[in-house]
């Protein structure tokens, strides 16, 4: 089944709760529904990329902070769909680009990427944190509709940015939430209809010192919603290190990561 993994940076559970009415609606009609996890340590960007896209935690993976520019030692969702033949696309920060295509970055050569051979084989990454995150949506549907890929990661920036500028209570923080609700409007009626299986969470959290990293609830506490014929809405509790495992399931293809088998149906 197709599937699309959605990454909003930064986003807090509690704020994702409170403010992403429009999501709220898809699982109040039964289309979806909305879980918390707690994201793994430290909680950091690079290392919690790594962690959802491969399910390996961050002191195995070795990236364990954001510095750590090389490729990923170990096979991501992008591998294991690639090795049944699927197709792959990402539209998101060039950190994704560094741990499963190239590294380092050299936004010239890869930021708009077109590599049927590659891992991911389509991609439009982008290097500046204010990237905004309409454009990023677009750049998404942009690859969706021209490859039609098996599996495609969406993962904008502007919360995580907002965050870091003003902090988790402020005003700019929320509204930078409720921007990304309006924007999956947009797109999440037609995904649905069309029959993907869609998984909308964040890496990490954010605290009032315009940061994270640490053990804080608030940096650790992060939304799942999940959207799809493929999802049994029950009563689960995943964790991080399951993502990778669970969306491999949804694609159908063999893979050897753990998977919350009660979100599925």
């Amino acid at each position: 089944m197709k599937t699309l993994l959605v990454i909003l940076d930064g986003l807090n559970y509690q704020v994702a709760y409170e403010t992403m009415g429009y999501l709220h609606g898809e699982c109040a009609a039964g289309h979806g529904c909305l879980y918390s996890l707690e994201c793994e340590l430290p909680s950091l960007s690079r290392p919690l990329y790594e962690c959802i896209l491969t399910g390996i935690p961050p002191v195995e993976s070795g990236i364990v902070h954001n510095d750590v520019v090389r490729q990923s030692h170990y096979r991501s969702i992008f591998h294991y769909a690639r090795a049944a033949g699927l197709t792959t696309a990402a539209a998101a920060y060039h950190w994704v680009s560094e741990l499963y295509n190239r590294a380092p970055f050299d936004a010239v050569r890869d930021r708009h990427t077109l590599e049927p051979d590659a891992v991911i084989q389509y991609g439009h990454f982008y290097h500046a944190d204010h990237y905004p995150d309409s454009h990023l949506f677009e750049d998404a549907e942009s690859l969706r509709q021209r490859y039609d890929p098996d599996f495609l990661l969406i993962h904008p920036m502007n919360i995580d940015d907002a965050g870091h500028r003003f902090g988790l209570s402020s005003s700019q923080y929320r509204n930078a939430a409720r921007t990304a609700d309006s924007l999956l409007s947009r797109y999440l009626p037609s995904w649905r209809d069309q029959g993907y299986q869609v998984m909308v969470t964040s890496d990490h959290g954010m605290n009032d010192d315009r940061s994270h990293g640490g053990i804080l609830p608030e940096e650790r506490q992060v939304p799942l919603f999940v959207f799809g014929h493929a999802f049994s809405l029950g009563a689960a509790e995943p964790k991080q290190t399951q993502l990778c495992g669970t969306v491999c399931s949804l694609l159908e293809v063999e893979h050897d990561r753990p998977l919350c088998r009660e979100l599925l149906k």
